[in-house]
Protein backbone atom coordinates (compact mmCIF):
# COMPACT_ATOMS: atom_id res chain seq x y z
CA UNK A 1 0.00 0.00 0.00
CA UNK A 2 2.12 3.35 -1.41
CA UNK A 3 1.85 6.02 1.15
CA UNK A 4 0.26 9.41 0.19
CA UNK A 5 2.03 11.98 2.02
CA UNK A 6 5.60 13.05 1.90
CA UNK A 7 8.16 12.93 4.06
CA UNK A 8 9.08 16.50 6.14
CA UNK A 9 11.80 17.01 8.62
CA UNK A 10 10.85 18.45 11.95
CA UNK A 11 11.84 18.74 15.15
CA UNK A 12 13.67 16.31 17.42
CA UNK A 13 10.87 13.41 18.28
CA UNK A 14 12.99 12.30 21.17
CA UNK A 15 12.12 16.06 22.48
CA UNK A 16 8.13 15.28 22.18
CA UNK A 17 7.68 12.63 24.40
CA UNK A 18 4.08 11.84 23.21
CA UNK A 19 4.04 9.60 26.65
CA UNK A 20 4.76 12.64 29.25
CA UNK A 21 1.33 13.47 30.67
CA UNK A 22 1.87 17.13 30.46
CA UNK A 23 2.54 16.62 26.71
CA UNK A 24 -1.26 14.80 26.36
CA UNK A 25 -2.64 17.39 28.34
CA UNK A 26 -0.85 20.24 25.68
CA UNK A 27 -2.65 17.64 22.76
CA UNK A 28 -5.12 19.03 20.51
CA UNK A 29 -6.74 15.52 20.21
CA UNK A 30 -6.53 12.20 22.54
CA UNK A 31 -7.95 8.75 22.42
CA UNK A 32 -7.08 5.80 23.82
CA UNK A 33 -8.37 2.22 24.04
CA UNK A 34 -7.36 -1.16 25.66
CA UNK A 35 -7.87 -4.07 23.74
CA UNK A 36 -6.52 -7.96 24.65
CA UNK A 37 -4.72 -10.25 22.93
CA UNK A 38 -6.57 -12.97 23.06
CA UNK A 39 -9.87 -11.47 21.74
CA UNK A 40 -10.01 -12.96 18.39
CA UNK A 41 -10.75 -9.68 16.39
CA UNK A 42 -8.26 -7.78 18.33
CA UNK A 43 -6.13 -6.54 15.32
CA UNK A 44 -9.81 -5.82 13.37
CA UNK A 45 -10.96 -4.14 16.28
CA UNK A 46 -7.87 -1.88 16.72
CA UNK A 47 -7.70 -1.26 12.65
CA UNK A 48 -11.50 0.04 13.30
CA UNK A 49 -11.16 2.06 15.98
CA UNK A 50 -7.72 3.87 14.09
CA UNK A 51 -10.17 4.67 11.24
CA UNK A 52 -12.99 5.98 13.38
CA UNK A 53 -10.42 8.50 15.31
CA UNK A 54 -8.38 9.64 12.01
CA UNK A 55 -11.83 9.63 10.41
CA UNK A 56 -13.33 12.02 13.27
CA UNK A 57 -9.90 14.29 13.27
CA UNK A 58 -10.08 14.72 9.53
CA UNK A 59 -7.18 13.17 8.77
CA UNK A 60 -8.15 11.56 5.78
CA UNK A 61 -5.22 11.51 4.18
CA UNK A 62 -3.33 9.22 6.67
CA UNK A 63 -6.41 7.08 6.94
CA UNK A 64 -4.64 3.82 5.70
CA UNK A 65 -1.04 3.93 6.76
CA UNK A 66 -2.11 4.63 9.73
CA UNK A 67 -4.84 1.57 9.51
CA UNK A 68 -2.06 -0.20 8.39
CA UNK A 69 0.84 0.49 11.27
CA UNK A 70 -2.08 -0.07 13.77
CA UNK A 71 -2.79 -3.49 12.52
CA UNK A 72 0.65 -4.26 12.26
CA UNK A 73 1.48 -3.27 16.09
CA UNK A 74 -1.25 -4.79 17.61
CA UNK A 75 -0.42 -7.93 15.47
CA UNK A 76 2.90 -8.24 16.96
CA UNK A 77 1.61 -7.69 20.20
CA UNK A 78 -1.13 -10.93 19.37
CA UNK A 79 1.89 -12.53 17.92
CA UNK A 80 4.80 -12.07 19.68
CA UNK A 81 4.48 -10.29 23.09
CA UNK A 82 5.29 -12.75 26.36
CA UNK A 83 4.38 -10.14 29.41
CA UNK A 84 6.78 -9.75 32.01
CA UNK A 85 6.98 -11.80 35.00
CA UNK A 86 5.94 -9.46 37.07
CA UNK A 87 3.00 -7.97 34.88
CA UNK A 88 1.64 -11.66 34.19
CA UNK A 89 -1.25 -12.81 35.66
CA UNK A 90 -1.91 -16.64 35.03
CA UNK A 91 -4.93 -16.67 33.59
CA UNK A 92 -5.40 -12.99 32.98
CA UNK A 93 -5.34 -11.77 28.96
CA UNK A 94 -2.45 -10.25 27.69
CA UNK A 95 -3.39 -5.97 27.73
CA UNK A 96 -2.53 -4.10 24.36
CA UNK A 97 -3.18 0.03 25.01
CA UNK A 98 -3.55 2.01 21.53
CA UNK A 99 -2.78 5.95 21.91
CA UNK A 100 -3.62 8.72 19.16
CA UNK A 101 -2.44 12.00 20.19
CA UNK A 102 -2.88 15.07 17.50
CA UNK A 103 -1.05 18.54 17.96
CA UNK A 104 -1.53 21.01 14.81
CA UNK A 105 2.06 19.47 13.46
CA UNK A 106 1.99 15.67 14.29
CA UNK A 107 0.24 12.91 14.94
CA UNK A 108 1.49 9.94 17.19
CA UNK A 109 0.38 6.46 17.13
CA UNK A 110 1.00 4.56 20.35
CA UNK A 111 0.82 0.74 20.79
CA UNK A 112 1.74 -0.15 24.25
CA UNK A 113 2.19 -4.07 25.92
CA UNK A 114 3.24 -5.81 28.83
CA UNK A 115 6.74 -7.50 27.22
CA UNK A 116 9.51 -5.14 27.97
CA UNK A 117 11.63 -7.11 25.10
CA UNK A 118 13.03 -4.18 22.57
CA UNK A 119 11.20 -4.68 18.94
CA UNK A 120 14.18 -6.05 16.47
CA UNK A 121 14.06 -2.95 13.75
CA UNK A 122 14.70 -4.13 10.28
CA UNK A 123 18.62 -2.28 9.92
CA UNK A 124 19.53 -0.62 5.97
CA UNK A 125 17.57 -0.44 3.01
CA UNK A 126 15.80 -3.25 1.52
CA UNK A 127 17.67 -4.87 -1.48
CA UNK A 128 16.72 -4.00 -4.98
CA UNK A 129 14.80 -7.10 -6.52
CA UNK A 130 16.39 -5.96 -9.35
CA UNK A 131 20.01 -7.38 -8.09
CA UNK A 132 18.33 -11.19 -7.11
CA UNK A 133 18.27 -12.27 -10.42
CA UNK A 134 14.66 -13.88 -9.73
CA UNK A 135 15.08 -15.27 -6.60
CA UNK A 136 12.61 -12.71 -4.65
CA UNK A 137 13.00 -15.20 -1.29
CA UNK A 138 16.84 -13.87 -1.28
CA UNK A 139 16.20 -10.60 -0.19
CA UNK A 140 13.07 -10.89 2.41
CA UNK A 141 14.36 -10.93 6.00
CA UNK A 142 13.15 -13.69 8.27
CA UNK A 143 11.61 -11.37 10.73
CA UNK A 144 10.97 -7.42 10.90
CA UNK A 145 8.85 -7.28 7.54
CA UNK A 146 5.98 -5.53 9.14
CA UNK A 147 8.55 -2.55 11.15
CA UNK A 148 9.97 -2.23 7.70
CA UNK A 149 6.62 -1.21 6.09
CA UNK A 150 6.43 0.95 9.64
CA UNK A 151 9.29 2.33 9.19
CA UNK A 152 8.19 3.36 5.44
CA UNK A 153 4.67 5.04 6.41
CA UNK A 154 5.55 6.75 9.81
CA UNK A 155 7.92 9.54 9.65
CA UNK A 156 9.37 8.46 12.48
CA UNK A 157 8.99 5.43 15.10
CA UNK A 158 10.80 4.59 18.04
CA UNK A 159 10.03 2.64 21.47
CA UNK A 160 10.02 3.93 25.20
CA UNK A 161 10.52 0.69 28.31
CA UNK A 162 7.80 0.94 30.22
CA UNK A 163 8.71 2.22 34.12
CA UNK A 164 6.85 -0.87 35.43
CA UNK A 165 8.12 -3.15 32.47
CA UNK A 166 6.60 -3.49 29.12
CA UNK A 167 7.05 -0.91 26.44
CA UNK A 168 5.52 1.31 23.86
CA UNK A 169 6.55 1.76 20.43
CA UNK A 170 5.41 5.08 18.75
CA UNK A 171 4.91 6.52 15.57
CA UNK A 172 5.09 10.13 14.25
CA UNK A 173 3.48 11.00 11.25
CA UNK A 174 4.22 14.81 10.09
CA UNK A 175 1.02 16.85 9.45
CA UNK A 176 2.28 19.76 7.72
CA UNK A 177 1.58 23.29 8.54
CA UNK A 178 -2.08 23.76 9.61
CA UNK A 179 -3.78 26.40 7.76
Amino acid sequence: MASSKTKRSTADSSTLAPHDPAHVASALHFRAFTLFAESPDTVRAARDMARSTVQDWGLEALLDDVRLVVSELVGNVVHHAIPDQRLARPGAPRRIDVTLRMWPKWLFVGVADEDSSGPTFPIGEGFSPYLTDGLPEAVLPDSGRGLLIINRLADAVWWVPGEDGGKTIYCRFDLGTPG
